[in-house]
């Protein structure tokens, strides 16, 4: 297992970018572990040549969004987020609003809807998603296309909730099994916390 390079916010190559090339050479690098996941990143580039707005949410046939597993320093908890609009345990995330460095984006979003300030990201890919959000007033029926991210906390870090959040919890490996109801947040679950971090 290769060592991970762990980065926190101020990093050169987290700077904010609105090329859309950037996302797409990070997620042409990625290197999918199973067919599901290249069906995926097949999905994403074509998505990504067909639609030049891909990183606004004014693109309102789907775009890109960003999120985070969070993991205290030991890798033994996960922090999850009681959605406020979905009423659901997730990831932390969100859109990326125009941020095309991928990574980037999924750091503001954790440190936003945690509260934590110091955490470490790991910029490679760990999961791809992209699933249906349900129209609602104003807003159609439209994809997310998910680049997800493993981020460590500090020892010792205490979160917060966003207005986005019902709440947040650490919860231990043996409950996240009890927790996640979706499917892709079990298999995130399952890749991010059957990984080496060091």
């Amino acid at each position: 297992m290769s060592v991970r390079r762990w980065l926190t916010a101020g990093d050169p190559a987290l700077a904010p970018s609105d090329d859309l090339a950037r996302a797409r050479a990070t997620l042409a690098a990625y290197a999918p572990r199973d067919a599901q996941q290249a069906e995926q990143q097949a999905f994403f580039l074509a998505w990504i040549d067909a639609h030049p707005d891909a990183a606004l949410r004014t693109c309102l046939d789907g775009h890109l969004t960003a999120s985070a597993l969070v993991l205290d320093a030991a890798g033994e908890r996960v922090l999850l987020t009681l959605h406020r609009k979905l009423g659901r345990w997730l990831q932390l995330g969100g859109h990326c609003d125009g941020d095309t460095n991928l990574a980037s984006a999924a750091l503001r979003e954790a440190r936003e809807e945690s509260g934590i300030a110091d955490l470490a990201i790991d910029p490679t890919p760990l999961d791809l998603d992209a699933h249906r959000i349900p129209a609602r007033p104003g807003e159609p029926e439209h994809w997310h296309l998910d680049t997800r991210f493993l981020v460590r906390a500090p020892q010792g870090a205490s979160a917060q909730a966003s207005e986005e959040s019902l709440a947040l919890r650490w919860f231990p490996r043996a409950e996240t099994a009890l927790t996640a109801t979706d499917e892709s947040l079990r298999r995130l679950l399952a890749q991010g916390l059957g990984q080496d971090h060091s």
